[in-house]
């Protein structure tokens, strides 16, 4: 095998034993206080994160052990913010965003997600929350494996010149180091329950 086949296979083999690792710990910590941090989370976003009135928030609904993010939505549905969520159109596809509010019934989505109706607006995000299961202090992010996020945050970059990726997280996924690859996005922010913190991409990590 050549030098730069192994290198791959090192890293996707590191990625998987961080990936394990993770979501026992999320599970954990979701268990033990979860819903106490996610409101810490959404105090430090309010208090920290740059956001341009009206402009729109691209979010997830929560599944598991995820942080639950809907009380930062709902607020700033509140605050005449346009927020979405994620669809899956295609397993090698950026995500599609479809508008949602506090009131509206989602439907069941791929991979075991809720989702908006697919009659709803779509919705181009200004600022992601990126869900994670693992960042380190470079910020990068260690998803599920599928590359939407990373996906979707490309081409967001590619559009809109102020565009925003903000990791959300429970301190305790922090992590040493993120085994990374070229297509993997660096965020912008990630916010805990502990720190709101800015990442500048324009330094080498």
């Amino acid at each position: 095998m050549r030098d730069p086949e192994q290198r791959m296979s090192n890293v996707v083999e590191s990625k998987r034993t961080v990936r394990s690792e993770a979501m026992s710990k999320r599970h954990a910590v979701h268990e033990s206080g979860g819903g106490k941090l996610a409101l810490a989370v959404r105090e430090l976003f309010l208090a920290m994160i740059p956001l341009a009135r009206g402009a729109a928030v691209g979010g997830y609904w929560p599944m598991g052990a995820e942080l639950d993010i809907v009380p930062v939505l709902a607020t700033l549905d509140g605050r005449g913010h346009v927020c979405a969520l994620p669809v899956v159109e295609d397993r090698h596809q950026p995500l599609v965003f479809h508008r949602w509010r506090p009131q509206d019934k989602l439907i069941p989505g791929v991979f075991g997600t809720s989702t908006p109706r697919r009659d709803t607006p779509q919705v181009d995000p200004d600022l992601l929350l990126v869900p994670l299961l693992a960042f380190d202090v470079d910020g990068y992010r260690l998803g599920y494996g599928g590359g939407f996020y990373d996906r979707t945050i490309a081409g967001l970059r590619r559009r809109k010149k102020e565009f925003l990726a903000v990791g959300v997280a429970f301190s305790a996924q922090e992590v040493p180091f993120v085994p990374r690859e070229a297509f993997d996005e660096r965020l912008d922010w990630i916010v805990t329950d502990q720190a709101a913190r800015r990442i500048d991409r324009t330094k080498t990590a």
